[in-house]
């Protein structure tokens, strides 16, 4: 036994002068050194992610955070928040985005509910299954709905795909906490197609953007109702009545707003009240239908389907090209400036047609090519923003589109898919902008971002000092590395 203990105070002896050996010790508080850089990285992560502290956005665009047109709405909100992530665990930028929201209010709260087969309440409430996936943003009893599909939509003139995660969830903000929705009234009773049914997909939308929408037969009502802030007219199967006329004249007349879709123009029918109402603007619609040569501006070869650029300065917000569809359309013409300057009407085109363009007025002709019985080739405006000077107080304004079809659900045959005209290209967007436009609703934001990666470009100095920078540093690193070891061995 005393032959054991012996061994045992050997060993542990020959360890401790291994311990205490120079190098190990060296080696050793190296390791221990490199372990805590390594336990501090690990914290200082686990921190970060702890506080979730903002990420830096150095894009032109911002397309990593806040808009200041959100950051600025946040910054007046007076009532509580919820936003509610229902199984948005597959879209963590989604989450990502909604921590921004928190993160710029403390009106804001974030509420993520990853388990919804134990939430029946919740499927019920909004007829989903465990699966679905759902934003919802609650104001008390108040509260939107955001689909995975309202999160992004298309440019046709890039073929990208287009967030609008940022514009959904704000716009919906701003629609819970919202004290007065509009008023939009659309004319009914002598329509060629049944507005109910023809504009019913936009009219679900502008009742989802907080606003309040019904039909309105002046004949019935006597008037346009002094609510009204915004008067919505489709295109006619038989002209106004007088006093239809009238009391329209007399709400433009009071700084009304109107909003013009007609297919007039492919309808022999005369229409003198309606035309009285388009003249206070300096406006004329004529018979026939505008047939487009230029094959970059038609859907699917179709001359009479005209695909054209929109744009306006109550669109300029919108960062990306806007495409409009419209089928059968007219041409809008103004009066001269003399005229125009009587009526007090100033005017901006939104869409255009190419100058290879014609208007046909003889339907029985088949041929697609330009005849003699057509007009000149030229240019022809089919959307154009009016206003009209009624006062120095007061004015008027109108926005007009010479075709109805195209914020339609009007089927539209492309190959051998049958799509609705409205949701084609962008034309849902244009008419609920225009809208928002004629209403005022400048609580509303349009923000689009695009995926794409962006290039940090820089000036030939900034250029010379970065790689000044990045290689010249490490070269200094390595020759004082280098020195420090050459003394420390003279040293010794």
């Amino acid at each position: 036994m005393k032959k054991f203990w012996e061994f045992i105070k050997k060993i542990m002896k020959k360890l401790w002068e291994t311990i205490t050996n120079k190098w190990l010790l060296k080696g050793t508080t190296t390791l221990i050194l490199v372990a805590l850089i390594i336990a501090g990285y690990i914290a200082v992560n686990w921190g970060v992610e702890q506080i979730q502290v903002e990420d830096l956005d150095f894009t032109t665009k911002k397309l990593y955070s806040l808009s200041e047109q959100t950051e600025e709405r946040l910054k007046n909100l007076e009532d509580e928040i919820t936003i509610q992530l229902i199984n948005m665990g597959d879209y963590s930028y989604v989450i990502e985005y909604a921590n921004k929201y928190q993160r710029a209010s403390d009106k804001i709260t974030v509420e993520e509910i990853d388990d919804l087969s134990s939430r029946l309440d919740l499927q019920t409430k909004y007829d989903i299954e465990s699966t679905d996936n759902l934003i919802v943003v609650k104001n008390g009893e108040k509260e939107k709905t955001i689909t995975t599909s309202d999160l992004y939509t298309y440019d046709y003139s890039t073929y990208e795909s287009i967030d609008t995660t940022e514009e959904a969830i704000t716009n919906a903000i701003m629609e819970v906490t919202i004290d007065e929705k509009p008023h939009i009234y659309v004319l009914s009773g002598k329509n060629y197609a049944q507005p109910e049914s023809s504009l019913s997909i936009i009219a679900n939308k502008l009742i989802d953007e907080a606003n309040e929408i019904d039909l309105l037969d002046i004949l019935t009502e006597g008037s346009v109702p002094d609510d009204c802030d915004c008067l919505i007219i489709t295109t006619l199967k038989q002209d106004l009545a007088d006093l239809e006329r009238d009391k329209i004249l007399e709400y433009i007349n009071k700084g009304g707003k109107l909003l013009i879709l007609t297919s007039q123009n492919v309808l022999d029918v005369d229409t003198p009240n309606f035309d009285k109402i388009l003249e206070q603007y300096g406006i004329t619609l004529g018979y026939g239908t505008i047939i487009e040569q230029d094959t970059s501006k038609m859907l699917y070869n179709t001359p009479y389907m005209i695909v054209t650029s929109a744009s306006a300065s109550f669109m300029s917000d919108i960062d990306m090209d806007l495409k409009l569809f419209l089928a059968y359309p007219g041409r809008i013409q103004f009066a001269d400036e003399t005229k125009l300057e009587e009526l007090g009407v100033t005017y901006e085109t939104i869409a255009t047609t190419s100058t290879k363009s014609f208007v046909r007025t003889n339907f029985n002709i088949s041929s697609v090519s330009r005849t003699e019985q057509d007009s000149e080739e030229e240019s022809s405006i089919v959307g154009a923003y009016a206003t009209k000077k009624i006062s120095d107080e007061k004015t008027s304004q109108l926005i007009i589109y010479s075709d109805e079809t195209f914020a339609s659900t009007s089927p539209i045959i492309i190959g051998y898919q049958s799509v609705y005209a409205v949701t084609l290209y962008n034309n849902e967007d244009i008419v609920l902008n225009s809208i928002s436009h004629l209403t005022e609703r400048d609580d509303t934001i349009t923000i689009r971002k695009t995926g794409e990666s962006e290039t940090y470009t820089v000036t030939e100095q900034e250029d010379v000092i970065i790689r000044t920078i990045i290689f010249t540093t490490p070269i200094i690193i390595i020759i004082i590395g280098i020195g420090v070891w050459i003394f420390r061995r003279r040293k010794v």
